[in-house]
């Protein structure tokens, strides 16, 4: 799932790509994907490109009329933004050349496809048969719940240590590791960073958020660096690359089995119904390896 520094860097590329063009449709081929119908994707014909944003995970494409006159084939007379949230297994693929036709769109990965006038763009893909990813065509980001319920930005000057200490402490006993990753308290971390600042604060994942303040402001810098080391990591690259230096840049996520690259200890994960994490024991647990199941605790 691509997370604060993919979506931020994705932005980029798309803004590069598409800041100033003009929009000739918006094609939905997977129905489910789009979670509105008011504007209709209709309303996009014509519109010029005017922003690339993001909130935490989401992606926003702020869409501008060009036209002024009163006709049915003028844009719309307002904003307009198409929201993604790519989910789990969205991407996006930029495409130079005119899109050939899906002749079986059940059985194709590519949930919606956005035409520029001259016919390039960007397909937005799904891999996988659990489909998550949405779309949104709203006037206000803030129509869409999930931007809605967005904690605050990890990586705003606003989001400082204090700020950070009262977020933890409203949270109680809930484990560290949830917390991170829970958008309504801090946006834009998911899975994969979530274990990345956890290694580098040398934290078990099951660490109470209301913790000391020695550990608060330990688990903040680490929260900052990683996510700043990632975000300069993703800088510059387009969409196709990104994926290859999330994956290289990983020091515990997704290396279940390697040697942990500070301690050399054998890097193990918990394993839950839809998800896993890994850690380092020698490094978070004081060596003892966590038991794999649902409400984990250390091992005595």
């Amino acid at each position: 799932m691509p997370e604060l520094p993919e979506v931020h860097a994705l932005a980029t590329d798309l803004g590069r790509r598409l800041g100033g063009r003009v929009v000739d449709r918006l094609s939905i081929l997977a129905f489910p994907a789009l979670k509105t119908f008011d504007p209709p994707v209709e309303a996009v014909h014509g519109m010029r490109v005017a922003d690339v944003t993001r909130h935490g995970k989401f992606l926003d494409l702020t869409l501008e009329p060009t036209g002024s006159g009163d006709g049915a084939d003028e844009p719309a007379a307002f904003p307009i933004h198409l929201v993604m949230h790519l989910a789990r297994a969205g991407w996006l693929r930029w495409r130079a050349e005119a899109p050939k036709p899906v002749t079986k769109p059940g059985r194709s990965p590519i949930a919606a496809r956005i035409v520029l006038d001259d016919g390039s763009g960007i397909d937005v893909t799904e891999a996988g048969t659990k489909k998550s990813l949405a779309i949104h065509l709203v006037r206000d980001p803030a129509e869409v719940p999930g931007i809605a319920r967005l904690g605050p930005d990890p990586m705003t000057d606003e989001f400082d240590e204090e700020t950070f200490a009262r977020i933890l402490a409203g949270r109680g006993r809930e484990q560290i590791k949830g917390v991170l990753r829970n958008q309504s308290v801090i946006a834009g971390i998911g899975n994969a960073y979530s274990d990345e600042i956890l290694h580098v604060a040398r934290m078990s994942p099951f660490t109470p958020a209301n913790m000391s303040p020695e550990k608060v402001a330990t688990l903040y810098t680490a929260l900052r660096s990683t996510l700043a080391e990632a975000l300069e990591r993703a800088d510059g690259l387009a969409a196709s690359e990104l994926k290859g230096e999330k994956r290289s840049g990983m020091r515990v996520h997704g290396r279940t089995g390697e040697p942990c690259p500070v301690c050399g200890d054998t890097v193990r994960q918990v394993i839950y119904s839809d998800s896993t994490f890994q850690y380092c024991p020698t490094c978070q647990t004081g060596g003892k390896p966590l038991a794999d199941r649902v409400l984990s605790r250390l091992l005595k």
